[in-house]
């Protein structure tokens, strides 16, 4: 078996698959092996400290066309996770065409909330201005994360005053993607929660599901079944307000089997086999028009492959049958009615 230093957050998902690559007859160390950045870069700072760096994933043999962007932060409770971790997001991603942006933050205990949020706000800035360099459309950049990193991104997109403040209009992000995230957690009653949020002076708005806006761009969350880290009704709850918000394209998909960590580790090389995660991604993110380009181009909303919209209602009544709709899609024993145990 080859050996490697794995680095904190490498430990967390490897614990997390090891059963399943054990079944597989590799090592974990091989299934988080780095991605190659043949035509990319590495450690590209986008700030001073030490760790506001990026790593950019270059489609091969690209063209000139410039190629959408996505921009993907990891999660790891907001007080660990690598960027090299999650190479194989990268090279998952660059392969469907896609120029990639993996980007390091800020993290607890050194910050607290939000300033891993507006390090984000401040990586992103950056893609927009440079990305050109390495073959991405600026006009088009997605963003998307997995568990705490779904909660930044999600902030990212929702509360406008993260990008208003580094000088990005709300509009210029083109979807948002969240894998297993937590967005209705409040009050903070764990360690983990203490530690990042417990100093913010409106917990209220430390949380994404009281930003759920009608000009919000296409969303796609999607969360397992078996999660008992960030429980299915975080994305369900987000999903509904949302919808109730007016918001034009929301898109739900449980997928049956899944933990917290499967919805990531599943994009994958070794472990697509899963669940048809990356697929699901891959088409949400080929077909998202942005509402404000829906209005002006008069385009309906379009929702990914194999993904269930939820339905054109608005109010009360819209929020009971959504939420029945939502039940009776996921099936039985999938719909989690809990307390949101720790959040990674």
């Amino acid at each position: 078996m080859p050996s490697c230093e794995p680095s904190i957050a490498t430990r967390i998902v490897r614990r997390t698959i090891a059963p399943l690559l054990a079944g597989l007859g590799v090592s974990a160390c091989a299934a988080l092996r780095p991605g190659r950045l043949t035509d990319g870069a590495r450690d590209v700072a986008y700030g001073l400290h030490p760790r506001q760096r990026m790593d950019i994933y270059v489609p091969s043999g690209r063209g000139s066309a410039p190629k959408p962007v996505v921009f993907f932060v990891y999660g790891g409770s907001w007080a660990n996770g690598a960027k090299e971790t999650y190479s194989f997001v990268g090279d998952a991603l660059s392969a469907r065409g896609f120029v990639t942006v993996i980007a390091d933050y800020r993290l607890v205990p050194e910050v607290h909330f939000p300033v891993f949020i507006e390090d984000g706000a401040q990586a992103l800035r950056f893609v927009r201005d440079n990305i050109a360099r390495f073959g991405g459309a600026p006009e088009a950049i997605h963003l998307m994360g997995h568990s705490a990193g779904a909660y930044n991104a999600m902030m990212l997109t929702l509360d406008k005053r993260y990008l208003a403040a580094v000088g990005i209009r709300a509009g210029d992000v083109r979807s948002i993607v969240g894998l297993s995230g937590p967005y209705d957690f409040l009050p903070f009653d764990i360690d983990v929660t203490k530690e990042a949020f417990g100093n913010a002076r409106d917990p209220v708005r430390t949380q994404p599901i009281n930003f759920a806006r009608r000009d919000a761009p296409p969303v796609f969350l999607a969360t397992g079944s078996e999660d008992t880290t960030v429980l299915p009704r975080n994305s369900e709850r987000l999903a509904l307000a949302l919808r109730k918000a007016g918001a034009r394209s929301v898109s739900l998909k449980i997928y049956q089997g899944l933990g917290h960590a499967g919805t990531a580790t599943a994009l994958s090389r070794l472990l697509q086999w899963q669940a048809p995660v990356l697929d699901d991604v891959v088409m949400f993110l080929k077909t998202s028009v942005h509402p404000v380009c829906q209005t002006a181009r008069k385009v309906a909303p379009r929702s990914a492959s194999n993904v269930a919209p939820l339905s054109m209602l608005h109010g009360e009544e819209a929020a009971r049958r959504s939420w029945s709709g939502l039940r009776s899609r996921a099936g039985s024993g999938s719909v989690v009615c809990g307390e949101l145990r720790a959040c990674s």
